[in-house]
């Protein structure tokens, strides 16, 4: 990975989507909603504290996770598509 996120920030490779829904009709590109799982493949030490002390990060790389729809920042990195984001815009960790 090239890429070391700053803080509390988290480096996500999105979900891919269904192609098909469930009664087999196909979806364009255009139809396809925005992702909102994916898995952390690097992050961040932590945010600091007033006195400059780490809080450690509640999620771990190789979580899944679910975030908020339109949180983050998309960018290409190898020809993937990732998502760089905040801790506080992770809703959940999928176990």
């Amino acid at each position: 990975m090239d890429l070391k996120p700053l803080g509390d920030r988290l480096v996500i490779q999105p979900s891919e989507q269904e192609e098909q829904t469930s009664t087999g009709i196909f979806l364009p590109e255009t139809a396809k909603e925005k992702p909102q799982q994916g898995k952390v493949i690097a992050a961040g030490p932590g945010a600091r504290k007033d006195g400059g002390d780490r809080i450690s990060m509640d999620v771990q790389v190789g979580d899944t996770v679910l975030y908020a729809k339109y949180s983050g920042t998309t960018i290409k990195l190898n020809g993937k598509e990732l998502l760089i984001l905040k801790e506080t815009d992770v809703l959940a960790i999928v176990q």
